[in-house]
């Protein structure tokens, strides 16, 4: 099995090979010992360095650099190279090119050009992979092994992908006449009488189709991946781990089901800094969160994403190091905010941070992504903040690697859902046209709210909780309760009648189940239901609907008598309202409006030993805060009345101890309760209960209590 250093990598990607002058590296790696660097990530972008013409191999070039870093303490992840494939492969067999649609090749120049499906391009990737991993995999300095990088950048129109996506219907459905009653092809004319019939994706507007044709490209994706994995696991030695680095946002990927074939999680999460990440969140609630995020809160749920790929401690693969992105958005770190973000990520189960990169590159498209290091090679502002937290890292690192995060609220990802509302989206987008975004727009309130009111959430994936295939072991709804006691679920609008059923035990087990907008709604085909919705749930929830409208402008809700939820004056609902008939609920909430007044935007009813509420609505800001303060009114953090700009995060080390994080993202200082007696890390000094803890700008403390549950396991693999 796979075992993770017992403290937090902390390093850069680094590319000695891009370095104009070869003397660089001597000084490099001295200075990254002096900044208590201790892993660094090498060798999975130059394919065409490793193998410059069909054939001829140069491998010796990088054994320089994992010698020295060996000397230095520094250990070294490896990476294949098969994401940015060589001009001559692609000169040689212009066929491998990608295609992103029908008979439209992707351009040359970029990355991640190529048919990664294609019997060619498996052929010389093996053969290059075998190559570089069996030169390498004995030397003392290698602890693991990154195969590829950020994949699933394009959905692939090639012929051979499109046969095989034909012949993964025919083992699916068996035959056409069941694919035609499964899929409702009779709509439009659509029945198919032979195989032959199935058109290309490329102006499709059935949406089981598109299910079909996402969950296809993900599987190619998780595939291509396991694949790689299981050939550099013929050569890694044991202890040593394998992964990927994940871009979350790519379409192609569908993250729980890959790293069901790797020994870790790893993603790279990016943030604007400076004043995106200050407290109270001033970010406006219409911004699309990409591939780089806004706003703390965004941040945290990213670092959550990357926890709920494997339920585990996660690495992070590539982060900021200053500025990132293109030429004109330029925005480094104010001081201080590279140790909070690390923490925050440590915080929530990182077991490294690893920048993006050493050096600022001097050429390329991502000459203005900055490194440690400026253009100059001269270490500056960006070094000597990172050496601090180095420092501090390789002191407490035994203490925090591998944190068990806390949740207060657990959330219900859904990657089919995602990807048919990214087509088929239920919002409006600003012009009046179709929202992209459209599945966020509705979980995302949820997590923000949660995040305002100072809980902690839980990612997981449904088919975590239970897998109707039968591919992983699902959790009985009992224990689910118990580990999950909220349970949040928005969205959820492709789902299998077992899974409605597992959550309908849930809460008669004992679990609160929240059911958000469009959950229940389709089918696991993407059929609408034929039945009142919240479908197979309409006697837990106690309340039904037919009907459901977009809404223009945000309605202003007010708390139903009774006091039991209190609401603040500007709660409000957004984007949605499901015309809720109740039937035997309580009515927590309603509208003010003359039309919408009618029905009521949240309810909540007894099931069994537990609970279901209902929200009809996408909540606004107010709404959601309060809504997550009463779903758990005791934060499991135990830390209270935190000034606005002060998150707390807590979680479990492996030895058991409880762990405090707790950040100021302001300029201006705070000051804090203590709830309990703690001991300060940094300075190993006790912190009695109610002690007034200063916090100054963009500050970070991180505080240990006693020893509360049994230690969790240290080590990589599923629990």
């Amino acid at each position: 099995m796979a075992v993770l250093p017992a403290h937090i990598l902390f390093g850069a990607a680094y590319y000695h090979e891009y370095q104009p002058s070869p003397d660089r590296l001597k000084t490099d790696l001295d200075l990254m010992a002096d900044a208590h660097f201790n892993v660094i990530r090498v060798g999975e972008s130059v394919w065409s360095t490793w193998e410059p013409e069909n054939g001829r191999f140069d491998l010796d070039w990088l054994e320089p650099v994992l010698d020295g870093a060996h000397e230095r303490g520094i250990s070294v992840i490896l990476g294949t190279p098969t994401y940015a494939v060589p001009p001559w492969l692609v000169r040689l067999y212009p066929e491998i090119t990608g295609e992103q649609a029908t008979g439209q090749r992707l351009g040359w120049g970029a990355r991640q050009e190529v048919d990664f499906t294609h019997p060619g391009f498996h052929f010389h990737a093996e053969r290059v992979i075998r190559k570089v991993v069996g030169r390498y995999a004995d030397h003392p300095a290698m602890i693991g092994f990154q195969v590829d990088n950020e994949p699933g950048l394009h959905l692939l129109h090639n012929h051979g992908v499109f046969q095989r996506f034909i012949d993964h219907l025919r083992g699916k459905y068996g035959d056409v006449e069941t694919l035609n009653r499964e899929w409702g092809l009779v709509y439009w004319s659509h029945r198919l009488s032979t195989w032959a019939d199935l058109w290309t994706p490329d102006g499709n507007l059935q949406p089981q189709y598109d299910v079909a044709w996402r969950e296809f490209q993900a599987r190619q994706v998780t595939e291509f991946i396991g694949w790689q994995a299981d050939l550099v696991r013929e050569y890694a030695r044991p202890g040593q781990f394998v992964t990927t680095c994940i871009s979350y946002t790519r379409p192609g990927v569908e993250d729980d089901e890959m790293t069901d074939r790797l020994d870790v999680a790893a993603g790279n999460p990016y943030y604007f800094m400076q004043d995106a990440l200050e407290l109270p969140d001033r970010t406006p609630d219409d911004v699309e969160q990409r591939w780089v995020t806004t706003g703390v809160w965004s941040m945290y749920q990213t670092a959550d994403r990357m926890f709920s790929s494997r339920q585990e401690p996660f690495l992070v693969t590539e982060t900021n190091a200053m500025h990132i992105g293109e030429p004109w958005d330029n925005g480094p770190a104010y001081d201080g905010q590279w140790r909070q973000a690390a923490w925050a990520h440590i915080a929530r189960g990182a077991r490294m941070i690893e920048y993006w990169q050493w050096h600022t590159l001097n050429f390329g498209f991502e000459t203005y992504w900055g490194g440690v290091l400026p253009h100059s090679n001269q270490p500056g502002r960006t070094y000597a903040e990172l050496s601090r937290l180095g420092a501090e890292l390789k002191a407490v690192g035994p203490l925090v690697a591998g944190l068990e995060p806390d949740a207060d609220i657990t959330m219900v990802y859904s990657m089919p859902s995602k990807w048919l509302m990214q087509k088929h989206p239920p919002l409006p987008a600003a012009g009046g046209g179709p929202d992209a975004a459209a599945y966020h727009r509705i979980f995302d309130p949820f997590y923000r709210g949660a995040f305002d009111a100072g809980r902690q959430v839980r990612i997981v994936h449904a088919r975590q909780l239970h897998d109707p295939r039968g591919e992983r072991p699902g959790t009985a709804p009992e224990e689910a309760a118990r580990r999950h006691p909220v349970l949040v679920v928005p969205a959820l609008y492709v789902v299998d009648d077992a899974t409605l059923d597992w959550l309908a035990a849930y809460a008669h087990a004992g679990g609160h189940l929240v059911l958000g907008p469009r959950s229940a709604y389709a089918d696991h085909e993407a059929r609408a239901r034929r039945e009142p919705a919240p479908a197979r749930l309409v006697e837990a929830a106690g309340v039904r609907y037919d009907e459901f409208s977009n809404l223009t402008r945000d309605l202003p809700v007010r708390a139903a008598p009774g006091g039991l939820l209190d609401l603040p004056d500007n709660a409000t609902a957004t984007h949605w309202a499901d015309a809720l008939t109740v039937t035997e609920a309580d009515v927590l909430a309603t509208y003010v409006h003359p039309h919408f007044g009618r029905w009521p935007a949240i309810t909540t009813r007894h099931h069994g030993a537990g609970r279901v509420t209902y929200v009809g609505t996408v909540p606004g800001r107010d709404l959601a805060r309060a809504l997550a303060a009463w779903l758990a009114p005791s934060p499991v953090s135990g830390w209270r009345d935190l000034p606005a700009s002060v998150t707390a995060t807590t979680g479990t080390s492996p030895d058991g101890r409880r762990v405090h994080v707790l950040h100021n993202w302001s300029w201006e200082p705070a000051r804090v309760e203590v709830p309990a007696e703690l001991t300060d890390v940094g300075e190993g000094a006790s912190v009695p209960a109610g002690t007034a803890l200063e916090l100054g700008a963009w500050d970070v403390q991180v505080l240990i209590g006693r020893l509360r549950v049994p230690p969790i396991r240290a080590h990589v693999g599923r629990r």
